[in-house]
């Protein structure tokens, strides 16, 4: 039994307990049945009364409730359709009680979150408009009146979030372009003279609009700024290089030049102002200087004469070179013809390095052609035979690779530009052939000098007889030999198979490479072997002149060391130069 059922048949109990005490008082008092009755009777209406207000509470109550459910569905419906979720279903059966503290329950839920949701979209748009005003965009479309759904509410963030990058990258390259226009104003002198530049450079930052035009006018301002501060230090870097240029040719002294060394950096406009004005001082200078920097702008001439390569016809093409009436207008020709070079050399500059490369190899080549030929370097004591020898071999390999090198550069270039390409006057490769023609024909009038000069020497010795070559030795040179040596007998057909003796160590070490021969040993009968057998008088072509003199450096050595020591065969020399063609 329900404990409220205990309850109301106690209330039963207590109310028969009250009528019972209160039939035992009217006994007492001899209150008379009629008036019993009508005491009863008001008894009885009383605890009617109370029992029927007491039900019509409850009855109330239960009306409340079920109003109360069927506003909290109607109000859980409206508010399940505007945020846009499953209407709320009870689970099993429940009482009017509970179902209505559920709903009530239900609705207060519904309406924090559909108020948050409200909230929420309202400070979403208050940010958007004010991302918007700054950003100069179109604002986010989205009903203010109705309820968002969460995912209407989580684009709403994300485009609040993009706007607040677009807005942090807009103003970082705001004040990056800012703070670069503010430099080169500075650096230019310029005051800001429109209403955007004054909004850019005097407003506050924050409340600049970051427009997609605005910065586009930005980048515009200050590439304009940027291309005035180029102009303007291409035009202080021309005339800081007049200034050089006019110092150089006035030859204008340190002390005088320091004193305008504060304006030699920097291209702001008193900085442009000042070296206008010392150019200006100088070109006057120049003025009341004619000769003296007419001369020194022949002597710049020449020198880029000597970088281009021309020849003495292209010099003598420049009469004004040769003029001695120094006046205003023959400057200007050798300052007209000084820009044409400098132009000119630019343009071509890596051909013309290239070609006074093969220039550099050339002269070296001919320089060990020169050495090839002297005696006296199979006697040096520092190895510089050696030394020699590998810079010949390394001399052999570039200058032809070179010479092609520059040949497939050059052809390019006479098909790029339609015209000859030119050293001292002819194209490159003709002046390369004729060096190459000139070096063989002085090879060969070397040749036949020395070809006469050995036929003299014969004749001379036919008659009159041969003078032995063999000089005193050297004390403290000459290794310990027994007291007697056989000589050997030597002739022309072992000359290439004469091995060196072994076991004789001169003084010369550096050399003993070359089949250990003693070099220094005070034997000058090599010395006719030497001049005869030249290597300019042999080789002609690279392959000729490694296999040649590789084979003198062996045969003399040793041919020196045997003949020279004994002193027999004075002749055999001269007859080993002929053999060779010399």
């Amino acid at each position: 039994m329900r404990r409220s059922e205990v309850l109301a048949e106690e209330s039963i109990v207590c109310l028969q307990k009250a009528l019972n005490h209160l039939r035992e008082i009217w006994e007492l008092i001899g209150i008379p049945e009629d008036q019993r009755l009508q005491r009863t009777e008001v008894v009885k209406k009383h605890i009617k009364d109370l029992l029927d207000m007491m039900i019509a509470e409850e009855e109330s109550l239960k009306e409340r409730l079920i109003k109360s459910i069927s506003v909290c569905q109607k109000e859980l419906n409206t508010l399940c359709s505007e945020l846009h979720v499953e209407p709320f279903q009870e689970e099993g059966e429940t009482t009017i009680l509970q179902l209505e503290k559920d709903l009530r329950t239900q609705v207060e839920l519904m309406r924090k979150q559909k108020k948050e949701r409200r909230q929420e979209l309202k400070l979403l748009q208050e940010q958007d408009q004010e991302l918007c005003e700054i950003l100069c965009m179109p604002h986010y479309d989205i009903d203010s009146n109705s309820v968002p759904s969460l995912e209407e509410l989580n684009q709403f963030r994300q485009h609040v979030a993009t706007l607040r990058e677009t807005k942090a990258s807009r103003r970082e390259e705001f004040v990056n372009i800012k703070r670069q226009i503010i430099l080169c104003m500075e650096e230019l002198d310029h005051t800001p003279d429109t209403s955007f530049e004054r909004d850019v450079v005097c407003e506050d930052e924050d409340a600049f609009c970051l427009s997609l035009e605005n910065i586009a006018t930005l980048q515009k301002l200050l590439r304009q700024l940027e291309m005035r501060k180029s102009q303007n230090e291409a035009v202080c870097e021309g005339l800081r290089a007049q200034i050089r240029e006019l110092w150089d040719r006035l030859q204008i002294p340190a002390e005088e030049r320091e004193a305008v060394a504060t304006v030699m950096t920097g291209s702001k406009a008193k900085v442009k102002k000042a070296l206008q004005l010392e150019v200006d001082r100088l070109e006057e200078l120049k003025m009341q200087n004619m000769k003296k920097v007419i001369e020194a702008i022949r002597v710049e001439l020449a020198q880029y004469w000597d970088q281009c390569f021309y020849s003495q016809e292209q010099r003598q093409a420049f009469a004004p070179y040769y003029d001695e009436d120094y006046t205003e207008n023959l400057l200007q020709l050798h300052d007209a013809e000084i820009v044409r070079l400098k132009n000119y050399y630019e343009v071509h500059k890596e051909l013309f390095e290239g070609v006074q490369k093969w220039e550099e190899s050339w002269r070296l080549f001919l320089e060990f052609e020169r050495k090839a030929s002297d005696p006296s370097r199979f006697t040096n004591r520092g190895g510089n035979l050696l030394k020699e020898e590998k810079q010949r071999a390394k001399l052999q390999k570039t200058l032809p690779k070179l010479e092609e090198e520059l040949k497939a550069r050059i052809e390019t270039w006479e098909q790029e530009h339609s015209k000859a390409f030119v050293v001292n006057g002819q194209k490159f490769m003709e002046y390369v052939m004729e060096q190459w023609e000139m070096h063989r024909l002085e090879k060969e009038r070397a040749k036949q000098e020395r070809q006469l000069k050995n036929k003299k020497q014969t004749e001379t010795e036919m008659l009159y007889g041969s003078i032995p070559r063999t000089p005193n030795k050297r004390q403290g040179l000459t290794p310990n030999r027994p007291g007697k040596v056989r000589k050997p007998i030597i002739t022309s057909t072992c000359l290439g198979k004469k091995t060196p003796q072994a076991g004789r160590n001169g003084a010369n070490k550096e050399n003993l490479e070359l089949n250990g021969s003693i070099l220094s040993g005070g034997y000058p009968a090599l010395a006719p072997l030497q001049r005869n057998f030249s290597i300019n008088s042999v080789a002609s072509t690279y392959s000729e002149f490694a296999v040649i003199h590789l084979f003198l450096i062996s045969t003399s050595l040793w041919g020196a060391h045997s003949w020279g020591r004994v002193g027999i065969f004075p002749r055999a020399p001269r007859l080993l130069g002929q053999f060779f063609g010399g």
